[in-house]
Parts: structure tokens; sequence; C-alpha cells
């Protein structure tokens, strides 16, 4: 598996889109409907929005094998000294090879660089890829979040921070 981190660019819209849709799905299936999911794909992960996100910085990394994009990350800095990760995904293919961790590497020192000492994230309650990873590379579980979906559906994040050096 010949494995690359580089900068996300809008040739890697589609792939980009793809791949956060189907993986947020997979975080929330059984606990959001349909109608939702499908809401909240269009929303976001449309092709032109992606497009735009990438331009604006919001996507910072894709992983390649063999030129494939089989992960992304992206995020922001949300404050002077704190980092959020907004979307991290490894296509369901190339899970456990190392990727998600590749890909967090990458963007953490691109926020450290800019400055952040504390990196943030949200988990959806029950992701049982995103919870042990993220704890795994020491992320502590600071707060539930809870907000009502514009379909009156209950979506439960957990908050989760790590100090960085």
């Amino acid at each position: 598996m010949n494995l690359s981190i580089v900068k996300a660019n809008t040739t890697y819209t589609e792939a980009i889109a793809d791949i956060c849709a189907a993986g947020w799905k997979q975080t929330v299936a059984g606990k959001l409907s349909d109608e939702y999911q499908k809401k909240n794909v269009d929303f976001w992960y449309n092709h032109e929005k992606v497009y735009h996100d990438i331009n604006a910085g919001l996507y910072s990394h894709v992983a390649l094998v063999d030129s494939q994009v089989a992960g992304v990350i992206g995020g922001a800095m949300t404050g002077p000294n704190a980092g959020e990760i907004f979307v991290l995904y490894v296509d369901e293919t190339y899970r456990y090879n190392g990727i998600g961790r590749r890909l967090l590497e990458a963007f953490t020192e691109q926020q450290i660089e800019s400055g952040a000492t504390e990196q943030w994230v949200s988990v959806q309650e029950g992701n049982q890829h995103g919870i042990p990873f993220y704890e795994a590379r020491g992320f502590v579980y600071q707060k539930e979040k809870n907000t009502v979906t514009d379909t009156g559906e209950r979506q439960v994040s957990l908050r989760y921070s790590r100090q960085l050096s």
C-alpha cells in the first residue's frame, strides 16, 4: 500500500464529499432518521459546498493510497490557542491501516504551527470507530452536547480535547 498525506485541493472535491457523506452516515446509522441524514448530507457534503470549503481551508489534508483518496481531515482554529477537528473520515476499505493516525498527525502539526495548544473534536455518541481512536491519542472526554435537529430529533455529540505540546 503506497500511502501519502497531501494538502487537500479542489481536484479531490468529489472524493472528499463521498468519503465524508458515507462516513458521517455510518456514525449516525440507527440514531438519526433517513430524512435527517439526507438533509445533512445534501447540505454539508454537496460538491459545491465541499469545493468552497476546500478553498476556504476547512479540509486540510487527504490520504492517497496509490493516488486514490482514502481519507480526509479538516477543521480550523476556533480560538487564539484552540484548534478544532471538524471532519476525519477514512474510507471503510482502508480503515485500520494507520491512515487516520497519519491524517491527524499532519493536521495537528498544522494547528500547532497556527498557535494551537489545545485541540477539540466532537464525536457522535456511540461512535465505536471515533471514540477509541481519539482516546488512544490522548483526547479526554469533556462534556456531552445535545442538539435538536430540524427534524425534531435529539443528536448527542461527545466533546473531547487534548493538550498539544
